[in-house]
């Protein structure tokens, strides 16, 4: 059996934890551990493999936390544009045998009764060995209007519905016959292809050419070239098949779940203070005649919200990324895949990062069109390339690239290489970097 895990998505409604470039499968909220994290760890249990389906930014943040966990012998699917996950899981079956039994989780998922969870996953198991696509049910526990629906007559499938209004949840609490739809799954991959492709051929067919023009890639990946996922209809497996299938089968999954996909889903799982507050932040912070609220903290945002608004999240997120903001894509803090750097002052004319490059890793051979750079080299030897000069520069010295310079900096040492960035410019973004080689292939 193959866990295909779903790492798509951006987590907007835990903003500002959550950001487009470290998204909150990868937060590090759970004693220490993401849910990404716990995920693989909780499938690795079940599972004799893991296969994870992710855009190439998210690919090495995964590919770093299951360094940590000692499991990074996995299969990743990397697509260069997202079309939702009935394109998504299609491309992982098209990777696999078809008598395969492939169980797609989210990457986002908490799920705590782990021993309930074992014996879900063994019923789902013989009901996708006997050719059914398995969806996963969870008994609702209150009136909740931010999930889909499955209405159920024991493993028998009447009917999906899309998220209610109020009212309409309730009823289905009251009914008992609802279940939150999970979206998790369970079958055989020939069975899921020839399902698509019988209800939803177009989806099928594009997946199969976009596949079939896969490109290999090092650390056992496969790529998708952005031609041919362009060309995929994007639709959620739902809409595209289970909705449409006649081999559909429901599971009952009382496995105290949750897809923490709010603020108030996060402060059931997370201490509170004395004053029911959950607070998220690095430093202390005091409260004066504050109770049920949300106060997350970042380095360069603060957000504060009443306890039941936080869906509402998602709006500041919009309004952000209207203004044109930076903030809803990443932290003062960036992960590449070849360390991190943390910006310590933003200005006009200038910025400062701190960089940490991990050992054996450098960065693009680049150049800038709006910014000289200094850099400063704390801890460690920076080995530095300058248009044809390449040269060594130890702690406490420096060293200084022009606009226009093409220039590199690597670390060939066995211990990270810690410097200070000093750019100066008319311009600072970090879209003014113009790519001639790369490691790890990202855009030139």
């Amino acid at each position: 059996m193959t866990n295909v895990i779903l790492c798509g998505g951006s987590g907007t409604r835990l903003w500002p934890i959550s950001r487009t470039l470290m998204p909150k499968q990868f937060v590090k909220l759970f004693e220490g551990k993401s849910l990404f994290q716990l995920t693989v760890q909780r499938n690795s249990q079940l599972c004799d493999s893991h296969f994870i389906v992710s855009n190439a930014q998210q690919y090495f943040l995964a590919m770093d936390q299951l360094e940590e966990l000692d499991k990074s012998n996995g299969r990743y699917l990397l697509e260069p544009v997202g079309r939702d996950t009935a394109p998504a899981i299609a491309l992982a079956c098209f990777a696999l045998k078809a008598d395969e039994i492939v169980l797609v989780t989210p990457s986002d998922h908490l799920i705590k009764n782990e021993a309930a969870y074992q014996k879900v996953i063994q019923r789902a198991k013989e009901l996708a060995s006997a050719g059914f696509l398995v969806t996963f049910g969870i008994k609702p526990t209150c009136v909740e209007t931010g999930f889909g629906y499955i209405e159920a007559f024991g493993e028998e499938v009447r009917a999906f519905h899309e998220k209610p209004d109020f009212q309409t949840a309730a009823a289905y609490l009251e009914d008992g016959n609802y279940l939150w739809n999970s979206g998790m799954f369970m079958f055989r991959a020939g069975v899921f292809l020839e399902e698509l492709q019988k209800h939803s051929p177009e989806i099928f067919e594009a997946s199969r050419i976009a596949f079939e023009n896969r490109q290999f890639m090092a650390n056992n990946q496969l790529r998708i070239t952005h031609e041919f996922m362009a060309t995929i209809p994007k639709e959620s497996i739902d809409y595209a098949l289970m909705e449409k299938s006649e081999r559909v089968k429901v599971v009952l999954s009382d496995i105290e779940w949750s897809d923490v996909g709010s603020f108030d889903a996060l402060s059931t799982e997370l201490p509170n203070d004395a004053n029911n507050n959950l607070i998220l932040s690095n430093k202390r912070v005091e409260t004066i005649d504050i109770e049920n609220c949300i106060i997350a903290d970042t380095g360069d945002a603060l957000l504060v919200c009443k306890k039941g608004s936080s869906q509402k999240v998602k709006e500041v997120v919009s309004r952000l990324t209207k203004e044109g903001s930076n903030l809803p894509n990443i932290h003062l803090r960036g992960h590449r895949p070849w360390g991190t750097y943390t910006v310590l002052e933003d200005s006009v004319g200038y910025k400062i990062k701190r960089i940490e490059i991990l050992p054996n890793k450098r960065l693009s051979l680049q150049k800038h069109y709006h910014r000289n750079e200094h850099w400063i080299v704390l801890s460690g030897s920076a080995s530095v390339t300058i248009e044809e000069r390449s040269f060594i520069v130890n702690p406490n010295e420096s060293t200084y690239i022009k606009a226009g310079q093409v220039h590199r900096l690597e670390n060939k040492g066995k211990l990270p290489l810690v410097i200070i960035e000093v750019q100066v410019g008319e311009y600072t973004g970090e879209d003014d970097i113009v790519r001639i080689e790369d490691d790890f292939e990202r855009g030139m």
